[in-house]
């Protein structure tokens, strides 16, 4: 089967980013480790130019691939996010992988691979190609969440991450197999005319529908599927990490909500419990058990958790101010995220990595600016205004009440308080404690490059909000429209 040129131009970024990939890793078997820099350089770039060629793409909805691929404006809004917090990952681990003795080629040709996979997941159109994509990303996130080979936990993350990982992809492909046993078709498309045209609603539909998005939730760790977040945030280099926080992420909330919004808009009241269900364990679990943490980077994992479950807040709706908050809340969640995790990596006594929340002690007489940097971040988390994190919160709970889901915006509101607290903790220890080291300055300048820009972004968001407000308005529309 061969396809014309215009039916490949919607997957232009996609087959850029492959034979990117593929070049840069020929490149490194080439030159060798000692090209490892290089190699990060062009992976940033090719990154940033796939963003630009998303970007490009015009208005509209274009289904090519027999039917299999999708681009529209949703595609659009959600590539260009996973591809510059990818490019910020890519960033924060220069400097890292060097320290550390584990700066290899492959790392950020892994990272490249994985963001190909994420691409195709938003792309995805059928179960098929949402598969293929989903493996595509995963392949490459057990090897890197590994690959720091001489560390144990490093070890035992990658491990977590492949058996528990499998279990989600077989629940995923269970859930396809009967959703096509029943519906008789994979495509998105028709499944969505099916039940448009008043089909019955067979028993192993739903079952089938539960069972996929049970796979979608493990992928954005939203509970009760969050069991592998703490042990692999914990135990992968603190930069595979900060990826897992950011790009994965917003890659699988694009593909949930396609799921749910386009084959299966029109079984709401089906999935509309197990998304409250899932947002309300998310919210509730990720805030209380946040509190008991003193591992920085399991705090994150858990807070990583209750901002998912803010996400699906919008979700739960199934209106298209609800996907607006959604999308909302995904770009302002990634750069706070990807800034709280640059703060983490500058966090070195002597040259050692400091992971403990108490290693944060005094920070503000060590090191004020960085004190100052985690401080706005760990506000924005917390939803205090003018941060960017309020807004996120605000236009998720709007849309939440607009829909009558009130149970939904109280059980957020609330978690937001205790979630609060221990946010709120941090900057007390960085500002009241007294030192317990002194940190190192941060002389990395992508870190400061990154630091300053997720930043001043996340500060001064309600200076300039229309870029972020429009584009994720005109990407809800495209979804519904479609």
């Amino acid at each position: 089967m061969t396809a014309a040129f215009p039916d490949i131009w919607p997957a232009l970024p996609e087959i850029f980013l492959a034979l990117s990939g593929i070049a840069l890793l020929m490149l490194g078997v080439f030159r060798g480790d000692g090209f490892t820099r290089p190699v990060s350089y062009l992976a940033i770039v090719c990154m940033l130019l796939a963003a630009v060629l998303s970007m490009g793409y015009g208005a509209g909805r274009v289904v090519t691939f027999n039917g299999m691929f999708v681009m529209d404006a949703f595609g659009v809004f959600m590539k260009v996010l996973v591809l510059v917090s990818a490019a910020f990952a890519v960033i924060l681990s220069l400097g890292f992988n060097e320290r550390e003795q584990m700066a290899r080629f492959e790392f950020p040709v892994l990272m490249l691979f994985a963001t190909l996979g994420m691409l195709m997941m938003v792309s995805a159109n059928d179960f098929i190609s949402l598969y293929v994509g989903l493996e595509t990303q995963s392949l490459a996130l057990y090897v890197i969440a590994a690959f720091r080979r001489d560390h144990a936990k490093s070890s035992e993350a990658g491990l977590k991450y492949f058996v528990l990982g499998a279990l989600s992809s077989g629940m995923l492909l269970y859930g396809a197999s009967l959703v096509y046993g029943f519906a008789g078709t994979t495509s998105f498309d028709k499944v969505a005319a099916l039940f448009a045209g008043g089909a019955h609603v067979s028993t192993g539909v739903v079952i089938g529908l539960v069972f996929v998005m049970a796979g979608l939730a493990f992928k954005v760790s939203a509970a009760p599927f969050h069991m592998w977040t703490p042990d692999v945030y914990e135990g992968a280099p603190t930069p595979v990490t900060a990826f897992f926080a950011a790009a994965p992420k917003v890659a699988a909330i694009a593909l949930l909500t396609r799921v749910v919004m386009e084959p299966f808009g029109h079984l709401a009241a089906q999935w509309h419990q197990v998304l409250v269900a899932t947002a309300i364990l998310s919210m509730v679990i990720g805030s209380f058990v946040a509190i008991m943490q003193t591992n920085i980077k399991r705090l994150m994992a858990y807070s990583s958790i209750g901002h998912i479950g803010y996400a699906l807040v919008g979700l739960t709706t199934g209106t298209q101010d609800g996907v607006r908050g959604v999308l909302i809340y995904m770009a302002l969640y990634i750069a706070m995220n990807i800034g709280a995790f640059a703060v983490i990596l500058s966090m070195k006594a002597k040259g050692r990595m400091l992971e403990e929340i108490k290693d944060f002690s005094g920070l503000s007489k060590t090191n004020p600016m960085l004190a100052a940097t985690m401080a706005i971040f760990m506000f924005s988390m917390a939803g205090i205004p003018p941060m960017a994190g309020f807004f996120g919160k605000l236009y998720v709970f709007l849309a939440a009440i607009a829909a009558q889901e009130y149970t939904l915006a109280v059980v957020g509101v609330l978690t937001s308080v205790v979630g609060a607290f221990y946010y709120l903790r941090i900057i007390k220890i960085m500002y009241f404690d007294e030192p317990s080291v002194v940190v190192d300055k941060v002389d990395d300048d992508g870190m400061t490059g990154v630091l300053v820009i997720t930043s001043a972004f996340t500060l001064l968001f309600f200076v300039a909000p229309a870029p972020i407000l429009n584009g994720a308005a005109a990407a809800a529309a495209a979804l519904f429209a479609g």
